[in-house]
């Protein structure tokens, strides 16, 4: 396995180099200082793997991450950062770890588990199996715990709040990449949309119920919470539910 460390700061590179020597003693280590020699070192040794810092100077690790995307076979990436509001910006470039500095042995140990699993690529292509017209039997994201993923018929309903969508199963929450516009596009003859930032799965919708104050809600099988349903979604939902 060849990494390449990813940090302008060269202390916190010798501390990744001197966990990786004790958790990945056979590995090729490799470092960088910015932005632009990783993407040099990356186009030049191709590596397995990038441990990436986010904030540094020039080209910061969510550009560097972005560019890499753009190749044929991109190397697996985990973030290490101190800084925990960039989490849902590396979401959307498909990192197989997002770890806090400093950065727990363990907590590396497992990213980098997760990442000899399965790549970007490799986890792109099980996606693409999913079944008839390419519709996937999961949704996946990676978070600080790893690779995590929820089968989408044990999703209850998926909920956007400002610029991150959440599946929820009976005993799972997930931040996904996805935006439920392209969710109701891919799975849409099995959910329905009761709110603008609301999408419920019909095989779990119960009933709607109305509350005191007149608001409707959608009672989930096996959910506690009741996603508000809207009047613009109302008349839907009913027939929906009335024909399913």
């Amino acid at each position: 396995m060849k990494i390449l460390v990813v940090d302008d700061e060269q202390l916190a590179r010798e501390r990744l180099l001197r966990l990786l020597s004790r958790i990945r003693p056979e590995a090729q280590c490799l470092q960088a200082s910015d932005g632009a020699e990783a993407l040099a070192t990356v186009a030049a040794e191709q590596p397995d793997l990038l441990l990436l810092d986010i904030r540094m100077p020039g080209m910061d690790g969510i550009e560097v991450a972005a560019e890499l995307e753009r190749g044929d076979s991109p190397p697996a990436v985990v973030f290490c950062t101190a800084f925990d509001e960039y989490a849902l910006q590396a979401l959307q470039h498909n990192t197989m770890a997002y770890l806090l500095k400093p950065v727990r042995e363990k907590e590396l140990a497992g990213a980098l588990e997760g990442a000899a699993r399965v790549n970007r690529l490799q986890l792109a292509n099980l996606q693409d199996l999913g079944g008839a017209g390419n519709q996937r039997r999961s949704v996946s994201s990676h978070t600080h715990r790893g690779f995590e993923s929820i089968a989408v018929d044990q999703v209850r309903c998926f909920i956007a709040e400002q610029k991150y969508v959440t599946a929820h199963s009976a005993t799972q929450e997930l931040l996904i990449p996805d935006t439920l516009k392209d969710l109701e596009q891919e799975f849409g003859d099995n959910l329905l949309r009761v709110h603008r930032n609301a999408l419920v799965a019909l095989q779990y919708l119960l009933r709607l119920e109305k509350s005191d104050n007149g608001t409707w809600h959608a009672v989930l099988d096996g959910l506690e919470m009741s996603p508000a349903i809207s009047r613009r979604h109302l008349a839907e939902a009913k027939e929906r539910l009335a024909r399913r």
